[in-house]
């Protein structure tokens, strides 16, 4: 390929690949722009090839370091786009010398221009703002330099090592405190259905307890009845005392049979029984009585 360009300009023609201008020059002087093709170049005439300009888009990417409003300084990065304009390639030619440095130049001054008045947060908030006010006022600048900006990205800001440390810090003691805040709720609400529970559980633990003695209550007049209706000559007095020594019998067995119990039942004499039931029987006349 070399060697055919080579050829052709000994021959005096010349190729302009695809995507790419040439900039012919006669005797120095600006003379035309050669679009992609075969020229004739008749060099003995003074015309020559001062340069090749790619129409393609290319990219350039920006480090800048500034400081934001709370005085955090960051990395921003800024990724530019850009391509030359066929219809002004004599200006993104001519005009420019370094136009990768030039681009830089005008992203370092809005970015440091921009930033410094936007807290840390407020600047990853806003980083399409920033990168539409870049592109902006890249436009402005380079279209008069025959270069059309395509696109502005801030790709990434990086805060200062030890701050973004801190920022993690203080993520995860938010969501600590969020995770014990819920865990406490949580806590709380077993505790209050349990308590409900608890509540609900003596409530009908006392209506069977009621109940049990209801029951009691009915089945010992019953038995008094019948066995004073069964012995004529027998008192009220009489059935109850002999009830009383039964039931005595029978929690001495109960506590016997189980080898865990704690139970202690004073007094513990069969004699007792007679002062258990005086006492029983006094106790309800008392309770007539004051009602």
């Amino acid at each position: 390929m070399q060697k055919t360009k080579t050829m052709g300009q000994v021959l005096g023609c010349v190729q302009v690949d695809q995507s790419t201008v040439a900039i012919k020059e006669t005797f120095g002087k600006f003379d035309d722009v050669l679009q992609p093709g075969c020229h004739c170049m008749p060099w003995c005439l003074g015309s020559q090839v001062a340069g090749h300009l790619s129409l393609r888009v290319q990219q350039l990417d920006v480090r800048c370091e500034t400081k934001t409003k709370d005085n955090v300084f960051v990395t921003v990065v800024a990724s530019i786009q850009y391509r030359a304009l066929a219809e002004s390639a004599q200006d993104a030619f001519y005009k420019l010398s370094n136009t990768r440095n030039q681009i830089q130049a005008y992203v370092f001054d809005v970015i440091r221009a921009s930033v410094p008045k936007l807290d840390l947060d407020s600047t990853f908030e806003q980083k399409n703002d920033i990168a539409k006010t870049v592109e902006s006022e890249l436009e402005k600048a380079m279209s008069h330099y025959g270069y059309e900006i395509v696109q502005t990205l801030i790709v990434d800001i990086e805060p200062d090592v030890h701050v973004k440390k801190a920022m993690n810090e203080i993520n995860a003691a938010s969501r600590m405190r969020e995770a014990a805040s819920e865990k406490a709720e949580a806590e709380k609400i077993l505790q209050i259905k349990r308590a409900e529970g608890e509540a609900e559980s003596k409530y009908l633990s006392g209506l069977g307890i009621a109940r049990q003695r209801q029951a009691i209550v009915d089945g010992l007049r019953n038995s008094v009845l019948a066995f004073s209706e069964s012995v004529p000559g027998t008192s009220s007095k009489d059935v109850m005392d002999m009830v009383l020594v039964t039931q005595y019998f029978d929690t001495l067995k109960d506590i016997g049979a189980s080898s865990k119990s704690n139970a202690v039942f004073i007094p513990h004499g069969p004699g007792a029984v007679k002062d258990i039931a005086s006492q029983i029987r006094d106790g309800l006349l008392q309770g007539k009585a004051a009602e």
